[in-house]
């Protein structure tokens, strides 16, 4: 109630401030100006060049790199890569240059296992078989919304959202459960990556100009039939299936045909070779991955303060798979996430997280600190937010997801810094690695996955409340 008090103020001054012209009586403060002599004479005079002004100036017209001019020597040497409890992980994945951080990040969670179960020294899934069935169900999520709005204005805000993007890479912990629960998983070497698995932009980009194309001409024969008043959905759905015909092609030539069966060989430890013959991809998701690495058992909690905690959210269509589950979460303060996800890290079990990874990260030495970087002193402009106002001014928002395996504390065995594994690769950061503070974690930590044993009894109890709906244009996501 408050903030829609507070947006309905912020309306009305906007709308008082449009109706200069019109005859309407608005405080004189409150009118519109444009720069004039003297607001430019002002600005002028508030660049006072002293000799520290002209020596930054000097710097910065001569070198692009704002950032590195901004590096906080005195940060430098202050943070290791020591943890003094780490989960077990092995091997670093790479995802190139696609936007399948969440795909990565949820089955690096389960790598370690598969070692130990089939005695090897290195594993991986393959990506690129998630991938195919990631964007060809995306592509009927697309198309059945198109069919479910296409009685509505084309200028609908829901209708808007769906055209402006209507596939991508991106995604959360819950679009794998759906893709794995429903098609399996298979080894690397079953279905390998390609050139467009790692670079993913140009096919994405054809892949929706197919798709607006259908989703226009779906809501062109919603209107002739509704016109002509005989509702028609078997001609919509014809429209639909001609479409997918095409993106199932473009996909098969760019990324390969998944295998509805294969022969996998591997070497174990010990020197012997085993096979795991005439295998499906759901045979093999059954046997490596834990029967309880569900959302009955891992639940998606968030640091959101824009938003009550202990609160249950559904972000709306936020799905890969028509029938599959939303990106649901709890909301909870940042102090309890730590007490859980310390928890989880002291029991061996690395959580999928995701986070705002390009804020105050020197990536060469894979560190991230809130004082890394010190603009304002650089600059001479105060930059500071809080956290909120990030999220709200769409300053902040959480970009990448990796998987966190370990954390540092202090004698009283409170957190000092965290560890992430990422997916770009071993040359990125500490050998793959990157380290964080503490401070770090609560500026620009969001969402977690975790096992709900690890939550304390009030958000167990918070997560069996009704959620509260999102909708697909909500700012957060």
């Amino acid at each position: 109630m408050k903030r829609q008090s507070l947006r309905k103020s912020a309306a009305r001054l906007v709308a008082g401030l449009l109706c200069l012209g019109a005859g309407a009586a608005v405080q004189p403060a409150l009118r519109a100006q444009a720069l004039g002599q003297t607001e430019l004479q002002t600005l002028q005079q508030s660049f006072g060049k002293d000799a520290s002004t002209r020596a930054i100036q000097n710097v910065l017209t001569q070198d692009a790199n704002i950032k590195a001019n901004a590096l906080n020597r005195e940060r430098q040497g202050k943070i290791d890569h020591f943890f003094k409890y780490r989960a077990d992980v092995k091997g670093i994945t790479d995802q190139k240059r696609s936007g399948r951080c969440w795909m990565f990040t949820s089955l690096n969670t389960l790598r370690p296992g598969v070692m130990k179960q089939y005695n090897i020294d290195a594993f991986n899934f393959s990506h690129n078989y998630l991938y195919f069935w990631d964007m060809l169900e995306k592509s009927n999520l697309f198309l059945e919304n198109m069919i479910r709005t296409a009685d509505r204005d084309q200028d609908d805000r829901e209708v808007v959202t769906f055209f402006q993007n209507p596939v991508n890479d991106g995604g959360v912990w819950n679009l794998y459960y759906n893709l794995a629960s429903k098609y399996g998983v298979v080894p690397a070497e079953v279905m390998p990556e390609t050139e467009h698995s790692n670079a993913t932009s140009q096919m994405v980009s054809l892949v929706n100009e197919r798709l607006r194309k259908g989703g226009m001409q779906i809501r062109k024969a919603a209107a002739q039939a509704a016109e002509a008043g005989r509702p028609d959905a078997a001609a919509l759905r014809t429209i639909k299936m001609a479409t997918l015909k095409d993106v199932y092609r473009i996909l098969s030539l760019c990324l390969g045909e998944p295998p509805a069966q294969f022969t996998w060989r591997y070497k174990t430890k010990d020197g012997e070779i085993k096979a795991l013959e005439n295998y499906t991809p759901m045979r093999f998701y059954q046997e490596v991955v834990p029967a309880d690495f569900t959302p009955d058992t891992y639940v998606m909690i968030m640091h959101d303060p824009t938003r009550p905690y202990y609160q249950v959210y559904d972000i709306a269509n936020y799905r890969n798979t028509y029938e599959g589950l939303n990106w649901v979460y709890l909301n909870l303060p940042a102090e309890e996430i730590k007490k859980a996800a310390l928890a989880s890290i002291k029991a061996g079990e690395p959580m999928y997280t995701s986070s705002d990874v390009g804020k105050q990260f020197q990536s060469d030495a894979g560190l991230l600190d809130p004082s890394l970087y010190d603009y304002n002193s650089l600059l001479g402009v105060d930059f500071s937010m809080d956290k909120k106002d990030r999220i709200l001014s769409r300053q902040s928002g959480s970009a990448h997801a990796m998987l966190l395996i370990g954390c540092d504390t202090d004698a009283k065995d409170q957190p000092v810094k965290w560890e992430f594994e990422n997916s770009w690769g071993p040359n990125a950061g500490h050998n793959g690695y990157l380290t964080f503070t503490d401070a770090w974690f609560d500026e620009y930590m969001f969402r977690f996955v975790i096992n709900k044993k690890y939550l304390d009894n009030k958000a167990l109890k918070a997560l069996k409340t009704t959620p509260v709906a999102l909708p697909v244009w909500d700012y957060m996501f």
